[in-house]
């Protein structure tokens, strides 16, 4: 977890309230963690009523969310005033609103609550408020995990559910799910509440339920590529081939591409071990297991080899020299080319 998160929530378990948090960034995981916890529990159920607004950034003005924010909470300690959706607010980016929020910054009502929630992007920093906001208000920036942090997510959130989980686990879902951290978060609920008591989270079960053992998808396909499992390609690309709508061919050309692509970089590097991949390709600990055992398969020449034949189909599929061939058709060759 990010630190500025992890203080904001030790903070908040503790009581420790601030007047304004402004929660913004591409990750919307951490913006929504903050902001449910404030509205769970910073007011009991009979407070709420009074002292608790909720409103969207496209319904209202800077304004309006300020005047919420200066009145004075009635039969509590303390009010709160939650936007959704911030960056929609109507003038946030124009310089009234800016001011506005400037001057409430100045002037911190220190019984209101005032919480941002502006997703998918941050402030202008070019813009005085987008200046001085991590000044004036508790904050965090937010930003997507990259595919080697995504190991360590899975391992906190579960470790605080106080359940074990292996490290193939833990590797399985984030190969499942990828970077989607609240479709990360739902994958392992959902696992947590199928546990008997005592039971730890095990890559069987991650494979039955989150969903590889019922489908096939582009992680299964890379994998047996990687292990020259001729048998098991044949059936994904069968399954691919069988819904094309489902499974367009397009995305699981350029996944493979990076695959290759970064299995040449691992192929010229002067240190091969998994700790040395790791540091030179900036994948997880766990993900680097396939480009080392892909490299006892695959020597630099047919992996160039490949690179080609992935850029090949890649212009078919988008239409180039395609000939007779159909889609599913271009993706069976180009499996057969891969491990051959």
């Amino acid at each position: 977890m990010d630190a500025a998160v992890k203080k904001i929530m030790t903070d908040l378990k503790a009581k420790k309230y601030a007047p304004v948090y402004f929660l913004q960034g591409e990750e919307t995981f951490y913006i929504d963690l903050i902001a449910d916890f404030i509205e769970a529990h910073v007011l009991n159920e009979a407070e709420k009523g009074f002292n608790q607004v909720v409103v969207y950034g496209k319904d209202v003005t800077m304004a309006t969310i300020l005047t919420h924010a200066r009145r004075f909470p009635m039969m509590a300690e303390r009010q709160v005033v939650i936007v959704k959706e911030a960056q929609d607010i109507q003038d946030l980016g124009k310089d009234i609103g800016g001011k506005l929020l400037l001057d409430y910054l100045g002037k911190q009502v220190p019984t209101t609550v005032l919480v941002f929630c502006h997703k998918h992007k941050s402030l202008d920093k070019r813009k005085e408020v987008g200046k001085k906001i991590d000044q004036l208000a508790v904050t965090i920036n937010s930003k997507k995990l990259y595919d080697n942090q995504l190991p360590e997510f899975v391992s906190e959130y579960v470790k605080d559910k106080k359940i074990p989980i292996e490290d193939r686990a833990i590797q399985a879902i984030c190969e499942f799910v990828g970077n989607d951290l609240h479709r990360l978060a739902n994958e392992i609920d959902k696992l947590v509440i199928s546990l008997q008591p005592g039971e730890s989270i095990t890559a069987d079960k991650v494979m039955n339920q989150v969903g590889v053992s019922k489908e096939y998808n582009i992680f299964e396909l890379q994998k047996a590529i990687v292990t020259r499992d001729t048998l098991l390609a044949t059936k994904i690309v069968n399954y691919f081939e069988s819904n094309t709508k489902k499974n367009p061919s397009i995305p699981v050309v350029a996944y493979l591409f990076s695959f290759f692509s970064k299995l040449l970089m691992a192929s010229s590097a002067t240190d091969k071990s998994e700790k040395g991949l790791v540091s030179e390709l900036k994948v997880s600990p766990y993900a680097v297991r396939d480009y080392t055992s892909a490299l006892r398969i695959y020597p630099m020449p047919k992996i160039m080899d490949n690179i080609s034949s992935l850029r090949e189909a890649d212009l078919k599929l988008k239409g180039v020299n395609t000939g007779a061939a159909n889609e599913g058709q271009i993706l069976r060759e180009l499996v057969w080319r891969l491990m051959n």
